[in-house]
This record gives structure tokens, C-alpha cells and sequence, in this order.
């Protein structure tokens, strides 16, 4: 079978093979991390896009892990060469960074997609990039900020091959699904550049650990393009991140992106194979779970409307398990696991 390849490494672009076969083939691109390709810590509808692509098309995407290199030298976790070059190159040359402080690759220009349409992202893999990562503590953040107040920082060595690590003395950590924890679009033009920490309708900095390989993510666009940035890798977190941070990590994704012109969302939400998820996030986590709720009645009366607001309120409290996704951005986040088999006679 013959695929169409687009690499782009340091900011630069191949030129596109077999461009005749454009739309009988799905297009194969790879973007890596550099200056020229990540952007710190902002979604912003006037980036410049450092890739366009067609809906259908596949994108190898690499992150880079989010800490100065120099810290991971002083660590003596890792030897100076496990960290990659376009970390170090990134470190120095990016000079715009926030208010956020994640690294995030693109923004990717999805042909096609307009202001109210949905860019429907498929997660086909996600594979550990480096040997090492991280895990952070601020003074005064988390769940528990009062009790909390200094500085803690913990480099940890990544086992790629077995697929482990050591984060305490004994205490091994399996690092069977790592994810991104931001995947976003740019906000409206008129918001101008919003920090890349919260969540919010633009999706970015969900935290959701369900939304791994094999599930497909379902954004609001608000810009044309979409602008479609992802970083924040994630090598193992537990559903509610409450200290602050995960394993912070490099990831390499591999995603299919769709527009969907048949779909109007308000908030993102996600599919498994099992389940779908509606997602609820507000400042005010009793707010984020009402959202959630919401969202839950208005999916199963959406699919299935044949059942009343009654009907879809009960299904929410009978068969839907609501987890508290992360509390620690500011904006918190609830997501409610939608089992789909219960829906078998429908």
C-alpha cells in the first residue's frame, strides 16, 4: 500500500510525495519538537500553524518533557545524553514562553475545519519518548496546599522496556497507558492568548488518563484550522493529579484527525471502546460535576431519543461513574464514564 509521508523536523517540510493520490490515501506526517515546531505555555488562535493537513490524515507527534534540561543533568538520574537535542535546543532558544508551562507541539491546521465544527481526534498509540521524567510540588498548590508549603521535586528513571519505575524506595510504578494531559484547540480569536494551565472549552489541559491509545477526543473549534496542540506527556497519573503534577514525561502519539460538521459540542468529550465520556470543568468542582451531569443527560438523550430527561437522570445515577479528573489546575475537572453496553436494546 502506498501512503503519502510529510515529515517535519526542526521547523522544516519535506516536500509531499504522490500529491496526486491526495484524497485517495490518508497522508502520513511526523512532527518533532524544536523552536520552530512547540510553543510554552499559551493556546492562541493567532499562532502560526507549523503543520496543514487534510481531515483523514495521520501525525506522528513527538512532546518534549517540560523541565529545564540543565535540572536533569544536576539530577544524576539519567546520563546528559538521554535527554534530546531539541529538548536542550528548545530550552535555549524559546524565549516566549506562558503564562502556562507546558510544551506543546504545533499547532497542527486541519483543512477544512470552520468555527462550530468538531475535530475528532483519534489516538491509534502512544509510546514512552525518554528514560526519565518528573514529579513536581510547589509551595502552597495541590489538593492540600496549606499543609504543603515548601518545594519538591523528584526526577525519576524510566524503564521503557519493562514498561516501570521506581518513583519511591519499593514502590514501583507500572506505566502500562501514559497519555497527554493537554490536547487543545485555540480559544475564539477575540480571547487572544489564554494560559495553557486550566481547562475549558477549548479542551487543553484535561488530565484524563482515559483518554489514552484507542480513544477518540471530540473538540469544539473555534478557530478556523482548529489549531490542534498537544503536550503535557504523562507516563502513569492517578484520577485527580493531586499533588500538582504526574510522571511528567516525553510521549510520541500517533493521531487521525476528522472534522465533523455533524456534531455541536459545547464541552469536549471522548470515546473508548466501552465508554463514552462526557467531561465537566469549572473553577468550582460542585459546578464540574453538575456540568458532567448535564452533558451526561444531553449525550443520552442526543443518541438516544426515544428516552426522556427522567430516563437519561437515572441512567446518570444508576450506571454512570463519575471521577474527579484533576483539582489542581485552577479549573477542576469531572468526567463521567458512560458504559455502552448497557445500551445494547436501544
Amino acid at each position: 500500500m502506498i501512503n503519502r509521508r510529510h515529515f517535519v523536523y526542526a521547523g522544516t517540510a519535506s516536500a509531499t510525495l504522490f500529491g496526486s493520490l491526495r484524497g485517495a490515501l490518508a497522508a502520513e506526517h511526523t512532527l518533532m519538537p524544536s523552536p520552530q515546531t512547540v510553543h510554552i505555555g499559551n493556546f492562541n488562535a493567532a499562532l502560526k500553524p507549523v503543520l496543514v493537513i487534510d481531515a483523514g490524515d495521520i501525525v506522528t507527534i513527538e512532546t518534549a518533557v517540560q523541565i529545564d534540561p540543565a535540572l536533569v543533568d544536576q539530577s544524576g538520574v539519567v546520563p546528559p545524553t538521554a535527554v534530546p537535542d531539541y529538548t536542550r535546543a528548545i530550552y535555549r532558544e524559546v524565549k516566549d514562553r506562558g503564562p502556562g508551562p507546558h510544551v506543546l507541539t504545533g499547532p497542527i491546521y486541519v483543512n477544512g475545519a470552520q468555527l462550530g465544527d468538531v475535530l475528532e481526534v483519534r489516538i491509534l498509540g502512544i509510546d514512552l519518548a525518554v528514560d526519565y521524567g518528573f514529579n513536581g510540588q510547589l509551595p502552597y498548590t495541590g489538593a492540600l496546599p496549606d499543609e504543603f508549603p515548601g518545594f519538591f521535586r523528584r526526577f525519576i528513571k524510566i524503564n521503557r522496556t519493562a514498561k516501570t519505575a521506581e518513583v519511591a524506595p519499593g514502590v514501583v510504578i507500572r506505566l502500562d497507558r501514559p497519555f497527554f494531559g493537554t490536547m487543545g484547540v485555540a480559544p475564539l480569536p477575540n480571547m487572544g492568548r489564554i494560559s495553557s494551565a486550566p481547562p475549558g472549552i477549548h479542551t487543553g489541559n484535561i488530565d484524563n488518563k482515559d483518554v489514552a491509545a484507542g480513544a477518540t477526543l471530540y473538540l469544539p473549534i473555534y478557530a478556523p484550522g482548529g489549531l490542534f496542540s498537544v503536550g503535557d506527556g504523562h507516563a502513569a497519573q492517578g484520577d485527580g493529579e493531586v499533588d500538582l503534577s504526574a510522571i511528567e514525561t516525553g510521549l510520541r502519539g500517533k493521531f487521525q484527525f476528522f472534522v465533523r460538521k455533524d456534531m455541536k459540542l459545547t464541552w469536549p468529550r471522548a470515546e473508548t471502546p466501552t465508554h463514552w465520556i462526557v467531561m465537566g470543568l469549572s473553577p468550582n468542582l460542585e459546578d464540574a460535576m453538575k456540568i458532567a451531569v448535564r452533558e451526561t443527560i444531553n449525550f443520552i438523550t442526543g443518541r438516544y431519543p426515544k428516552l426522556t430527561r427522567e430516563e437519561a437522570y437515572m441512567i446518570a445515577s444508576v450506571a454512570v461513574d463519575y471521577h474527579v479528573t484533576q483539582v489542581v489546575d485552577g479549573t477542576k475537572g469531572i468526567h463521567g464514564m458512560i458504559p455502552k453496553a448497557i445500551f445494547a436494546g436501544q
